[in-house]
């Protein structure tokens, strides 16, 4: 993953847009009558179906590689967790939108707290990074 500022800020931006757009959508797609693991199915392909296309979407500003499994995961988990949520305890749409973006920023940090730990610290003539 890319270290430079202008793609960092452009994978913390898509990630929050992605989960906040899935939160609001799982909390507009499911009642509050649905069982809690039906609607969790449900949001996780929904989630999974709406971040492809706006991985594309923002791959073409932030980079494909970089965009593209942060993306599609916090699709998947935002959906998930806020599609599960809202049948326990009714939310309101910016609760789920807030929800689905902090969501998508904790599998963000996840996925690049593993891509360190399976890329390891680099060093350049510049210094570590």
């Amino acid at each position: 993953m890319d270290n430079r500022l202008y793609f960092v800020l452009g994978d913390l931006f898509s990630i929050i847009v992605i989960g906040g757009f899935i939160g609001l959508l799982s909390v507009a797609i499911v009642g509050t009558d649905w069982n809690m693991w039906v609607a969790m199915i449900v949001m996780m392909v929904v989630g999974m179906a709406l971040a492809l296309p706006a991985a594309f979407l923002f791959g073409y500003w932030f980079g494909a590689m970089e965009i593209m499994v942060p993306a599609m995961q916090a699709g998947m988990w935002s959906g998930m967790v806020v599609g599960m949520w809202h049948p326990m305890s009714a939310l309101s749409l910016s609760q789920g939108a807030l929800l689905g973006a902090v969501v998508g920023l904790v599998v963000l940090n996840i996925i690049w707290a593993l891509n360190v730990a399976l890329r390891g610290t680099r060093h350049f003539a510049g210094g570590a990074l």
